[in-house]
């Protein structure tokens, strides 16, 4: 169950995507994790939807950024741990790769990727607040350099970090922010919340998993599509289109087909 719109915090999926679409800010976050190797912003998308053609599950990045070096990072606000994030990291780089290059495309255009879960719990256990990941060679322990970086984050190992990422993962916590940046957070966490747009968005996407959990829409399509559910399946559907949800997303939620979805 989701919080109600006004125990939301930066933790918080919606508010952290909000949040991260000020450029400014999300350099200076990713300038934190990776320690200023972070170019200039060309793009930033918000819960960008990935569809692909060899992934039958799609993908839905809750921060997409571009460099002027061509550099993609997927920035990812994990608060729960269930105990797959290997997996998940693996799925994503799958997806943006795909989506990255264009058929026919040469392998060098494969752009570099960092893929970053902020997680507010350990999931190596093993005290760091941060931990990156690359592919290497085992019996030369040499990097295989793929263009490829996955980093975890973890809140919980605070008083470690260096600090201005220290500051943050505290503000993680749920404390009090005390730099500039992490007041800054706040103001815009502050602001998203007295959003009437926002919070209906937000009331939006709680009703979406209500229905999910229901399966109200759905058993009632596949039993016979009565006119009033199908109606509500397709406004449903509609509004989550309007928010960049995937379309297998929408094709669970709503119970309609990706044609039927594509025709709305």
């Amino acid at each position: 169950m989701r919080k109600s719109f006004d125990e939301l915090t930066i933790a918080d999926d919606f508010i952290f995507c909000t949040v991260m679409q000020d450029e400014e800010l999300c350099k200076e976050l990713l300038s934190m994790i990776l320690k200023n190797k972070v170019g200039k912003i060309v793009r930033l998308f918000k819960q960008q939807p990935i569809e692909t053609q060899i992934a039958s599950k799609g993908v839905r990045l809750d921060i997409m950024i571009e460099d002027d070096a061509g550099k993609l990072y997927d920035v990812e606000m994990q608060t729960t741990n269930e105990k797959n994030l290997p997996e998940r990291m693996r799925y994503y780089q799958c997806a943006i790769d795909n989506s990255a290059i264009n058929k026919g495309g040469d392998y060098n255009d494969l752009p570099d990727t960092f893929i970053i879960f902020l997680c507010t719990f350990d999931y190596l256990e093993k005290g760091l607040p941060v931990y990156t990941i690359k592919p290497y060679c085992t019996e030369t322990r040499q990097e295989f350099t793929d263009g490829t970086t996955k980093i975890i984050v973890n809140s919980t190992a605070w008083e470690q970090a260096e600090e201005n990422l220290k500051a943050f993962l505290s503000y993680m916590n749920g404390q009090t922010p005390v730099t500039a940046f992490t007041k800054k957070l706040e103001e815009k966490v502050n602001e998203t919340k007295e959003d009437e747009e926002k919070r209906r968005e937000y009331m939006l996407l709680k009703s979406f998993e209500m229905d999910a959990r229901r399966a109200g829409i759905q058993e009632g399509i596949v039993q016979g599509r009565s006119e009033g559910s199908y109606q509500k399946a397709r406004e449903t559907a509609q509004a989550m289109r309007n928010l960049n949800y995937p379309i297998g997303d929408i094709c669970k939620i709503s119970g309609l087909s990706a044609e039927e979805i594509e025709k709305l």
